[in-house]
């Protein structure tokens, strides 16, 4: 099937309907046009892997580090070229575009870089040297930007772009993640009108029932491409559609219009690499794979709520649990694995995996531990907590007994199984540098999100990662000897075998092997913060294979009966 071939599948699901074939066609042709892509190309084969344990992500705001003698995305390229070099592979640079609010995803104009950033330029330089991924803010738009205007005003383009329901449309059954109203009521040229806004009354949503919204979302990828851009996020992807009496939340439409955009990125980049956030119940979540035609990876969503609440009680009964459940990525997807991000610790994914009591138990030992706690409409008149927001470093600066001085060790045990786990492990940049909470930053924008991102100036981030008493100092070394031990070892590419461990409670264990069976790698963590024992029978060392520590170094005989890992103390017992 060639490429005009599947893209006209792809429209006939989504319009076919509504459209007559010569009109598809037409759509069709638009969308190659937009992409610079001609009908007889050959869309490339799934299940292809496109990364190998080499790849460890970078999540980072633009302007996350300031100077006042260059641009922010300047600064950026040069700390990452200066302290960070070769331990990642891949940056994602959150929105960069002009913006309004929700620091950057409410955008403005999709067709240039934010000034007070830099420009075009130099997000190309900084792809020259990592593979950079951006943002596709797909589900909705600026109730500013110049498309919103034009809908107010009924001119084109933009005076059909967004979501109006009609009046009987039965939204009841609405999932929604926020407080705020779902409709917001603007005044247009033709009177007032209803707007659909999922997230915020300034994030419009575009209506996809529109194919010019394809359209135009397929020139911005072509911009993005031509950029540098390798890798697309796809933002909040899963609200994309809407349907009277729906849940209008990962309704089969969304995930033809995901297949539609995959077909279109890998056949103008072969290399391109998609991946859905979408920070769903976890069954929802593996959906967004397909079968190998939909994200080349999708958020771990669930991994960062079951393993801090794992840390925070000192039992891996419910992370074992769910990895138990989870299925090996096949060849050409994988598991897009994070531990923090720019939003916070989202509660959702764990529904069905936590019960509400250990739910609620996180909950009030990470406000203990200064986090804000942001909520989402569930009924009328009722929320409830949809994340906590909090920077890592405090998240685990205690257990649900309070705090104590083993919050860096626990940190850092965190990571450690991060990056042990099969997929592509991902850091977000104030985690790197055991940023803590930034209440200031909470007090000035009145966002719980606020405080997990933190600006720093440049000569004051340099001075912190160079005292080698601080705390940043002491997480970025550790973390990046991490790094750097994984991306040596055949064991760790993200769809190496996995298989769990049973280890008891405290101890939390699962065994890894490269494809050419030559490397195995037993991954254990103390998840407690006492001292525990390991039976080296329960591993079932092969007696003629050499067996070592990766961390400390230490060599492994299979011959003693015991190994004591002090509290939150990782183990990597590698053959090679």
């Amino acid at each position: 099937m060639n490429l005009s071939q599947r893209v006209d599948t792809h429209l006939n699901r989504l319009y076919g309907d509504r459209l007559g074939r010569n009109a598809l066609i037409e759509w069709r042709n638009k969308l190659l046009a937009a992409m610079r892509l001609t009908p007889e190309q050959i869309p490339p084969v799934c299940h292809r892997n496109l990364w190998d344990e080499t790849d460890v992500a970078l999540i980072t705001y633009g302007d996350s580090i300031q100077s006042a003698e260059q641009k922010p995305l300047q600064v950026l390229h040069n700390f990452l070229n200066q302290r960070i070099g070769t331990t990642i592979s891949w940056v994602h640079i959150l929105p960069f575009h002009p913006w309004t609010s929700d620091d950057g995803f409410a955008v403005l104009d999709y067709s240039s870089v934010n000034e007070s950033l830099g420009d075009w330029p130099d997000l190309t330089r900084i792809a020259v040297d990592y593979r950079l991924m951006a943002d596709l803010v797909l589900n909705h738009c600026s109730s500013r930007s110049f498309w919103f205007e034009n809908f107010r005003r009924g001119i084109h383009p933009g005076a059909d772009y967004f979501f109006v329901p009609p009046d009987n449309f039965d939204a009841s059954q609405v999932v929604r993640p926020r407080t705020s109203a779902l409709l917001e009521t603007v005044l247009t040229e033709e009177g007032s009108q209803a707007v659909w806004c999922t997230f915020s009354a300034d994030q419009v949503d575009f209506d996809f029932q529109n194919p010019a919204v394809v359209e135009e979302f397929s020139s911005i990828i072509r911009q993005l491409l031509d950029a540098g851009v390798r890798i697309f996020r796809l933002d909040a992807v899963a609200f994309l559609w809407k349907i009277s009496g729906s849940s209008c939340i990962n309704l089969p439409q969304t995930h033809e219009v995901v297949r539609l955009f995959r077909t279109l990125i890998e056949c103008a980049q072969s290399d391109a690499i998609v991946i859905t956030e979408t920070n769903v119940p976890n069954t929802e979540n593996l959906s967004y794979f397909g079968q190998a035609d939909e994200a080349h990876a999708i958020y771990n969503f669930s991994l960062p709520p079951l393993l801090i609440h794992g840390l925070l009680t000192g039992s891996s009964q419910y992370l074992r649990a769910w990895m138990m459940s989870m299925p090996p990525a096949e060849a050409g997807t994988t598991y897009f694995n994070f531990i923090a991000s720019h939003d916070g610790i989202g509660l959702r994914p764990a529904e069905g995996l936590l019960g509400q009591s250990e739910l609620e138990q996180m909950v009030i030992a990470l406000e203990g531990f200064g986090g804000l706690i942001s909520r989402r409409q569930v009924d009328e008149g009722e929320s409830r907590p949809y994340e906590v927001n909090i920077a890592l470093i405090d998240a685990l600066s205690g257990t649900v007994n309070g705090a104590d001085d083993l919050g860096i060790e626990r940190f850092v045990c965190a990571h450690a199984i991060m990056l042990g786990l099969e997929g592509i492990p991902a850091f977000y940049l104030h985690s790197l540098l055991g940023t803590c909470n930034d209440m200031e930053r909470v007090l000035h924008t009145g966002h719980n999100r606020s405080i997990n991102r933190h600006q720093w100036a440049l000569h004051e981030l340099t001075a912190a990662l160079e005292d080698t008493e601080s705390i940043h100092h002491r997480v970025f070394i550790s973390l990046q000897k991490l790094i750097q031990l994984r991306k040596k070892q055949g064991a760790f590419h993200p769809n190496a075998t996995q298989f769990t461990l049973h280890l008891g409670d405290s101890l939390f264990g699962f065994w890894r092997q490269s494809a050419d069976r030559r490397q195995s790698i037993f991954c254990i963590y103390n998840m407690s913060d006492q001292t525990q024992t390991l039976s080296v029978a329960a591993l079932n060392l092969i007696v003629t294979d050499d067996w070592h520590d990766l961390i400390s170094g230490q060599t492994l005989d299979a011959a003693i009966p015991a190994i004591f890992l002090t509290p939150y103390q990782s183990l990597w017992v590698s053959n090679r």
